[in-house]
């Protein structure tokens, strides 16, 4: 049964809380009553920062990376390998291997990857910016660092065929000490710049 509200103010916090992922209605409710219960300045100041994450965010356009400006900090630094670029799925998997501190390249955000039973095919991510990345030359090899489930597998597999144009070009993946079904945010640091330090040839993976 749905819950009746006595004021719309508090319905409407509700509605609007409720659409974030994994918050359903009693936990939004939950929230809005907490958040009704802390200093107003508080509430402020964490409405204040959620506009201006929506308003003063953008994303990178070398790298599609989270950026306050048009080119990431990432990119934008000389002190990084920008003949290296690192083939992500999100936001999140840049963080995850920026925390390992074991890789000083640049990167490419898919923004998620292939699975046709969601809808969502190689146009639908940024993967054609990738081989124009390539295109352009300056690069000289590229990790692919997706996760290793069936999705990330077919991916991987889509951009080592759209990238076999460039015979010159590095092509490697991280090496297996991920566990297969792994997503690289859930991969602990150790594992995971290891995975990155021992890299292996994407090509390897075709033999048995």
């Amino acid at each position: 049964m749905e819950q009746e509200f006595t004021s719309q103010v508090l319905e409407s916090a509700v509605t609007e809380l409720s659409r974030l992922p994994g918050v359903g209605r009693k936990t939004a409710l939950r929230l809005a009553l907490h958040l009704l219960r802390r200093d107003e300045r508080e509430v402020t100041a964490l409405g204040e920062s959620l506009i201006r994450l929506r308003r003063d965010i953008c994303y990178c356009r070398q790298c599609h990376n989270i950026s306050e400006n048009d080119t990431c900090a990432i990119c934008a630094s000389p002190m990084r390998d920008h003949r290296t670029v690192c083939v992500v799925e999100n936001v999140k998997d840049v963080m995850s291997i920026e925390n390992t501190g074991q890789y000083n390249g640049v990167y490419h955000v898919l923004g998620g990857l292939i699975s046709p039973i969601d809808g969502i095919g190689p146009d639908s991510l940024e993967i054609a910016s990738l081989v124009e990345r390539i295109a352009a030359g300056g690069v000289d090899e590229v990790i692919l660092a997706l996760s290793s489930t069936m999705e990330g597998d077919t991916t991987n597999f889509y951009i080592f065929r759209r990238l076999s144009a460039y015979p010159d070009l590095k092509l490697t993946q991280l090496a297996r000490g991920m566990s297969v079904g792994n997503e690289i945010e859930y991969t602990d640091e150790v594992t995971l710049g290891r995975s990155l330090l021992n890299r292996v040839p994407f090509a390897d993976s075709f033999k048995s």
